[in-house]
């Protein structure tokens, strides 16, 4: 995407190989900064520091470290010890699983000596497709976009679409473009008048740091707001559409998702107003059904809740960035980063073969197409 005039990926293979680069998530929307990660234990850290995140672009990410882990060491013992180590980053988000299974399951059959250019081509297969799976969302979101567009009445054709989404599920979680703002993306390009309230998504304010910061690099018309003002801005008929990704997906069409989706899709039901997911099938997991039930939800540490992360202007005049606690001292936190939307209350799950129903039945069509 576009940063300052200049297209950007999120990561990228440096050295031939032999070490890849991120942009820091964690010094946005600030500071825009590179990391270099020369280790797989370099690849671990980026992962559960959320230096990279979104379920997509973790799974890359990890993908690319399991191929640095048979560059130090490509006999079973230790390409298994790296793979336990990386998939134990993140639990919740199943691409990251998707991911080290795929390379996983290619490379361990192949003698030691194959084995570090096999997991560098599959590594990179893996990243190549996520950008054309994400561009695809995006195609078949903008003409969801153009049909609602198309069925406002006429009073309201000539103000702008309100889409409404929460956290970051767009360029930042994945290679490219995104999930649910590729649509976005697709119909800003396509010259739609559209435009984003962005959530802030409390309490690590990706939605207020990560999109905001996308959509102002694309020159996407956009307001933040805070979380709890969804609901009302719904009442009040100034959200036509709700998009927002998915860490995992059941095979009934549950979608796990970042704390506070739950609650969104609650209020545009009770509004009727349509309720769409994106999400690439790598998302899914056809292995269980109940979300609630069967996902293990990562709580994350309590500080992110009792204290925030910003900057300051210290009297030289340089930014820097503080944390600064919100709470009484002694307060204890509960910090659930995600929560399950029943699949009910979904009109739709946007993925790069379309849209198809959030139901065992729509699910299996798709499945069927796999």
């Amino acid at each position: 995407m576009n940063i300052e005039g200049n297209h950007w990926r999120t990561i990228w293979l440096d050295e031939g190989g032999k070490s890849f680069s991120v942009i820091d998530q964690n010094q946005l929307p600030h500071k825009f900064q590179t990391l270099s990660i020369k280790t797989w234990t370099e690849a671990v850290n980026a992962i559960s520091k959320m230096t990279v995140r979104g379920a997509p672009l973790i799974g890359v990410a990890g993908a690319y470290g399991l191929m640095l882990a048979l560059q130090e060491d490509p006999r079973d013992e230790a390409f298994q010890n790296a793979y336990q180590q990386l998939i134990a980053t993140r639990p919740t988000a199943v691409n990251l699983k998707w991911a080290l299974d795929r390379l996983y399951y290619k490379v361990i059959a192949l003698p030691v000596e194959e084995r570090v250019e096999a997991a560098k081509r599959e590594a990179d297969s893996i990243a190549e497709e996520d950008v054309s799976i994400c561009e695809s969302i995006g195609f078949h979101g903008l003409s969801l976009i153009k049909k609602i567009q198309a069925n406002k009445s006429v009073d309201d054709s000539s103000k702008p679409l309100n889409i409404l989404t929460h956290c970051n599920a767009g360029w930042l979680a994945t290679v490219d473009w995104g999930t649910a703002l590729a649509p976005i993306y697709k119909a800003h390009h396509a010259g739609l008048n559209i435009h984003v309230w962005v959530d802030e998504t409390r309490p690590r304010n990706q939605g207020a740091s990560l999109t905001a910061f996308e959509l102002a690099s694309e020159g996407v018309p956009h307001t933040v707001i805070v979380d709890n003002a969804g609901g009302y801005l719904m009442q009040k008929g100034d959200v036509d559409i709700v998009i927002v990704g998915s860490d995992r997906t059941t095979s009934r069409g549950d979608v796990c998702n970042k704390i506070g989706t739950y609650l969104k899709a609650l209020a545009a039901h009770a509004n009727s107003i349509p309720f769409y997911v994106a999400l690439p099938c790598s998302s899914i997991d056809w292995e269980i059904e109940d979300g609630l039930k069967e996902i293990k939800v990562e709580c994350r540490s309590s500080k992110e809740v009792t204290h925030i992360k910003g900057i300051t202007t210290k009297s030289d005049s340089l930014l820097e960035m503080e944390l600064v606690q919100l709470v009484p001292d002694g307060c204890v936190g509960f910090n659930p980063a995600f929560d399950i939307t029943p699949a009910h209350l979904v009109s739709g799950l946007l993925t790069e073969y379309g849209i198809v129903k959030a139901s065992k039945e729509g699910l299996k069509e798709l499945l069927e197409i796999l």
